[in-house]
């Protein structure tokens, strides 16, 4: 019994689930082409084997189930997004390790 109850409390420990660290929405005064409102969110993945994956989604889903898909080190998607500065040409990603990264608009929109 002691068994089955450890390895249910492990699997539920470590069962496989995804977090959204961090949300950014497009300011109202950076219109894009498409006419849609855009966000952005930092995901955090954590697997059964004990993995974990961060990457950037952007898109017109609030829910961020879909989009542009940035996959980001766990060195950099651990510590967490400083900031986004949302432009007509695309939307800048600044982490708190002193990185950036640039997507540019044509790679979310019209529901990319």
């Amino acid at each position: 019994m002691g068994v089955v109850l450890t390895v249910g409390a492990v699997t539920v420990l470590w069962w496989p689930r995804t977090e959204v660290t961090y949300r950014s929405t497009a300011p109202s005064s950076v219109a894009y082409d498409d006419e849609s409102t855009h966000y952005l969110g930092l995901v955090h993945k954590h697997t059964l084997s004990g993995r974990h994956t961060y990457g950037v989604v952007i898109g017109r889903d609030p829910g961020l189930s879909y989009g542009h898909w940035v996959q980001v080190s766990p060195d950099l998607g651990a510590p967490g997004i400083k900031s986004t500065t949302w432009t007509k040409a695309g939307v800048r990603v600044r982490f708190l390790t002193g990185h950036e990264v640039f997507v540019p608009a044509r790679f979310y929109l019209y529901g990319r």
